[in-house]
């Protein structure tokens, strides 16, 4: 196995004075003195791209951008801070690729750092690209049998769809969210909504977990990494299914 991107992106962001990796929201950052000035994004939210998210100086942004669109874009969330966003895998040049991350490196490093640079670092580019578990952790061989399986059926409850939330499948009820899908860290895990009295009973079993941000409202994580219930999974999708559904998808369903 040749070097691949991310032991690419390592390398250049770890060879200027005191930088350092840390372990961000899903993605590495890369920090001096505490500030980060590059992250990497893979997949981020399902957007396909293998890129890196640069704290660029002022005007930066808009000049890559515009100039050469193929190889820059306006990252999210960052981007109305003049942050720059750099694809990885597009035939971007890897000297310019570490000159952008020395621009960021420079744009925040206290002056006792910046004194100490020396020449930029000649990378030999890398020759694989990222782990396709890391760029879909649902393309495992396991998880993608059980989102098959689980396709198969949500396809038989009236009026349901499959969408997207955050990069991961998303089914719906009508127009309303009732199951969602996700791997990360490893673990795959189904997110449903239970309600409030059910969500604390089931707490009680360490394969579930309250989620963030939606939690409060009586939803659900359970751990299906290494086994799953099926039966148990139906059971707590229709009943989330039957939360959101309009009274004809309810009768459709009981009719059936």
């Amino acid at each position: 196995m040749g070097k691949n991107i991310k032991d690419a992106v390592r390398e250049v962001c770890l060879s200027f004075p005191e930088a350092e990796e840390r372990a961000g929201h899903g993605m590495p950052d890369y920090r001096v003195a505490g500030k980060v000035f590059a992250t990497l994004a893979v997949n981020h939210h399902g957007d396909g791209r293998i890129a890196l998210w640069l704290h660029a100086p002022p005007g930066a942004q808009h000049l890559h951008v515009e100039g050469e669109p193929a190889f820059y874009f306006v990252p999210p969330y960052v981007g109305p801070r003049g942050w720059l966003g750099v694809h990885l895998d597009r035939g971007n040049d890897w000297f310019a690729i570490a000159n952008r991350v020395r621009e960021a490196y420079v744009n925040i490093a206290p002056m006792t750092l910046t004194e100490r640079l020396g020449e930029l670092i000649d990378i030999e580019p890398p020759t694989e690209t990222v782990d396709p578990e890391e760029f879909d952790p649902l393309s495992a061989a396991h998880a993608a049998e059980k989102l098959s399986r689980l396709r198969e059926f949500v396809a038989t409850l009236p009026e349901t769809s499959e969408g997207t939330q955050f990069g991961t499948p998303a089914f719906k009820a009508g127009k309303k969210t009732f199951l969602t899908v996700f791997r990360h860290a490893g673990r795959m895990r189904l997110e449903f909504w239970v309600g409030p009295e059910l969500q604390a009973t089931l707490c009680d079993d360490p394969r579930f977990a309250i989620p963030r941000y939606i939690g409060h409202r009586g939803w659900i994580d359970l751990d299906v990494e290494d086994t799953i219930d099926w039966g148990e999974v139906r059971d707590l999708a229709l009943g989330s299914y039957r939360h959101f559904a309009l009274k004809r998808m309810l009768k459709a369903l009981q009719d059936a």
